[in-house]
């Protein structure tokens, strides 16, 4: 019971937070890159940014909870057999996200962004698109990687 609570936990998580990433990446930046003044363009991302980024916090943590929960349960051996491989790509993931979210943003990416975007917006822009689409990608697979894996789909 416990697992199946923890996996229902794991998997709302997920879609709570790639989903935002999406979110972000498909919509939110295509259209704040539209805006006429870079002033307007980086204080609107910036609002609507901060608020992803505290729903992103909560749910890489639940996903971390409740992830490495059901891989105590199951056997931290699975992290040895090749088959498992994308518990290594969610674990990778997470702690790419965790790393962003909770250390580099904090210490010094969000002044970056705000100084950068300051004297080249429009190059600041692109590369926070790409970024995004970067992560984006690699969560996606990672998710299907994940989904596959977990209902009997190895590839190897």
């Amino acid at each position: 019971m416990e697992y199946a609570f923890a996996r229902v936990v794991h998997v709302l998580a997920i879609v709570l937070w790639i989903g935002g990433v999406a979110m972000v990446t498909l919509v939110l930046l295509p259209a704040v890159r539209r805006f006429k003044d870079p002033a307007e363009r980086v204080a609107f991302f910036e609002r609507v940014e901060s608020r992803f980024a505290a729903q992103s916090r909560i749910t890489t943590l639940l996903a971390a909870l409740s992830g490495f929960y059901m891989l105590h349960v199951s056997g931290w051996q699975r992290l040895a057999v090749p088959q498992f491989w994308w518990i290594h790509a969610m674990i990778l993931v997470w702690l790419i996200f965790t790393l962003m979210l909770f250390v580099l943003e904090p210490l010094f990416l969000h002044r970056w962004f705000l100084r950068r975007a300051e004297r080249a917006p429009e190059s600041t822009f692109r590369l926070v698109q790409w970024l995004h689409w970067f992560l984006l990608g690699i969560s996606l697979l990672t998710v299907a990687a994940a989904v596959a894996g977990s209902h009997g789909w190895f590839w190897f």
